[in-house]
């Protein structure tokens, strides 16, 4: 034992059996990423909504309209319109913080409960809202609520499952995720034809996953690591014998109790987090979110109607290429919940980033060739389906790969110690990356132009090479157990005392690069 981490003796292969039980709580637990993904998606479509750039915005609405400025890459550069859908990511950074510290306090129910509930109030101001202030408001009040999901989910998710399937019920989360943002897209592209308040609707229809959300973490059970590291044995005990569906859990309880215990004796995590032997979390946790957010992902689902809209779309048109964007999502995060735990995260990984990279610079060289860098022009329909087409391969890379995995290998790779400090970095990291993003992406565009594409492209090539030569696969590897894949890393591995791991269980392997 080092660090407080323990290994146990059966090598994770608990007795037990993917229950029933186990499943249908780790999907109401999933129902977090609703809300993340609702908004997500609900956001681009309202600030390309004429209604509502006239209420809010109407300088950037004078401009569209009358085609004030000479550049569409221009159309709709505006810092508060951006601070409109940024604002919530800031306040979601801040309040994973708050988050780490009662999730670890109350358990990993009650943050998803409280975000739930602060989200709900968050939806509701913004429905009602009067001015630009009530707006950010609301917005902030989202992101605090999106701030402890965020950080409670993903960690409530891979407590719970099984190894074997611990990745396919983890990307619950995501999937979860992606639902929300094609109901979203829908939901804009119907609220689109009222003759007024159809932002208003779309905005307030984000009270229905939060209800969902705070409700069903009523009646969730609370995780056996949780339950453990409060003192609830007992309750711990029984817990696990529901979600395995067998009495027969004392090797797994034991090992829980056992890296619990050893978790007591770390008085700071966040301290603890910063020391050599968790290094290689550490840097995992932060790159990992840094480079989902610069793969210019959140460019197609903040802003997919308005980017649509840009390059020439008509408004009804933007809407539901949005729309076709986000059925995509759903379907290859499907495809990721059936390969992750069989291919494991490494293959996804790398994958994901070639493809993602090819679509990056197919999307730009596809601009260049229409707009140039004066910004005039318009799309042929071929030229604007085969745009779409790249958009929608690039969104399926990125819905099977980083996006899922951005959630599940940080959820995974941390001793119970850390894990609630670990999740709020990755949150974090996350959150603060997506405000810069959301915040800057529409004045990139303006003065990038094309180039902005080729740029995302390049962090794209890069974080693949990350992966490659940086991220182990941690597929079917018991949580309890992770040290032992960071030891037999070739790079990582140094960082790792020889005790942190039973290395006389598990001899050191050739690692993978």
């Amino acid at each position: 034992m080092a660090g407080g981490h323990i290994v146990s003796g059966g090598g994770g292969n608990y007795d037990g059996k993917v229950t029933s039980f186990v499943v249908i709580t780790c999907l109401v637990a999933a129902t977090g990423g609703l809300i993340f993904g609702y908004d997500i998606g609900i956001s681009g479509g309202v600030t390309s909504m004429d209604e509502f750039l006239i209420k809010f915005f109407p300088e950037v609405y004078e401009k569209e309209k009358h085609n004030i400025h000479s550049s569409n890459y221009c159309t709709f550069d505006s810092h508060l319109l951006q601070l409109f859908t940024s604002s919530l990511y800031l306040a979601a950074l801040l309040a994973s913080f708050a988050a780490s510290a009662i999730t670890k306090a109350l358990g990993r129910k009650v943050s998803i409960m409280f975000g739930g509930s602060v989200f709900l109030i968050g939806a509701i101001i913004n429905a009602a809202a009067i001015n630009v202030a009530m707006l950010i408001i609301g917005r902030l009040l989202l992101g605090v609520g999106i701030g402890f999901g965020n950080q409670a989910v993903p960690l409530y998710l891979s407590e719970m499952a099984p190894s074997k399937i611990r990745g396919a019920l983890n990307i619950g989360f995501q999937m979860a995720t992606t639902i929300g943002i094609f109901v979203a897209n829908l939901v804009n592209y119907g609220t689109s034809k009222m003759e007024s308040n159809g932002w208003r609707v779309s905005l307030g229809l984000a009270a229905v996953p939060a209800i969902v959300m705070t409700l069903g973490s009523i009646f969730l059970p609370d995780t056996p690591n949780s339950l453990i590291e409060r003192g609830r044995k007992e309750e711990a005990k029984e817990t696990l014998q529901r979600i395995r569906g067998t009495s027969n859990v004392d090797a797994e309880f034991n090992d829980l109790v056992e890296a619990s215990e050893a978790a007591k004796m770390v008085k700071s995590p966040w301290k603890d987090l910063l020391e050599p032997r968790h290094r290689p979390q550490l840097v995992i946790v932060c790159l990992i979110p840094f480079f989902q957010q610069l793969t210019g992902i959140n460019v197609i689902m903040f802003y997919a109607p308005v980017l649509f809209k840009t390059l020439g779309f008509g408004a009804s048109a933007s809407l539901m290429s949005a729309v076709v964007s986000g059925l995509v999502n759903v379907f290859a995060t499907i495809v990721s919940i059936i390969c992750v735990d069989k291919f494991g995260r490494r293959v996804l990984f790398l994958e994901g980033g070639i493809q993602m990279f090819i679509c990056q610079i197919a999307v730009g060289s596809v601009i260049a060739s229409v707009f140039g860098t004066a910004g005039t022009g318009s799309f042929t329909k071929a030229q604007g389906n085969a745009a779409l087409f790249l958009i929608c391969v690039y969104v399926a890379a990125f819905a099977w790969s980083w996006g899922p995995l951005g959630w599940l290998v940080p959820s995974e790779i941390f001793p119970l110690e850390i894990r609630s400090a670990g999740m709020s970095i990755n949150v974090s990291v996350n959150m603060l990356f997506t405000f810069i993003i959301g915040q800057l992406f529409l004045t990139m565009l303006c003065h990038l132009k094309f180039g902005l594409f080729y740029f995302f492209g390049g962090f794209v090539a890069l974080m693949t090479l990350f992966a490659f030569f940086f991220v182990p696969e941690t597929k079917n590897v018991p949580i309890e157990e992770i040290n032992r894949v960071w030891k037999a890393h070739w790079f990582w591995g140094k960082y790792i005392p020889d005790d942190a791991v039973g290395l006389e269980q598990y001899p050191t392997k050739s690692a993978q690069v």
